[in-house]
């Protein structure tokens, strides 16, 4: 893999960053500060859930659960049997998408990079479910794509969650 542009938090040999960023919601009312290891490039999905939970299309980039503090109120969706999404309840921003474990602890987090000043720069790493893009969100560019058929067979657990 090819380093990403200065400031793009992955390291010289393209791995990822455990420099700290911080992010907050539109109102301001939660931070949140990721301090350790993470991937400094955004991923995309068209599945009708992320369709609907945030009108078009959601992007996420990818945190270790123990790398992230959250300050601040925080509501908290179960929008699945294997994840939830949480949101801020004052302003309404979306905050991540995270897989939780059988014991209801985040494994990792795939937070919104919009609040963070550092994702302006950072690349697209992939999109998934790419057949069931809206035709007004068709992305460009050279990066991994899967189909609902491909995503879904890599990931069974996913099956019938996704509509």
């Amino acid at each position: 893999m090819q380093p990403t542009s200065i400031g793009s938090n992955r390291l010289s040999d393209g791995s990822p960053s455990v420099s700290a960023i911080t992010g907050h919601c539109l109102c301001g009312a939660v931070t949140i500060t990721v301090a350790g290891e993470h991937d400094a490039r955004v991923g995309a999905c068209h599945c009708r859930m992320c369709q609907r939970w945030s009108g078009g299309l959601f992007l996420c980039f990818k945190a270790d659960a123990s790398a992230v503090t959250v300050t601040g109120e925080v509501t908290h969706y179960r929008s699945s049997s294997f994840a939830e999404r949480a949101f801020c309840p004052r302003c309404g921003s979306h905050l991540w998408f995270n897989d939780i474990e059988n014991g209801g602890e985040p494994r990792s987090y795939e937070l919104m990079p919009g609040l963070f000043d550092a994702a302006r720069s950072w690349p697209l790493r992939s999109e998934i479910y790419v057949d069931r893009a809206l035709a007004s969100v068709r992305l460009l560019g050279d990066h991994r794509r899967k189909s609902r058929t491909e995503y879904e067979a890599e990931n069974p657990f996913i099956e019938g969650n996704m509509e």
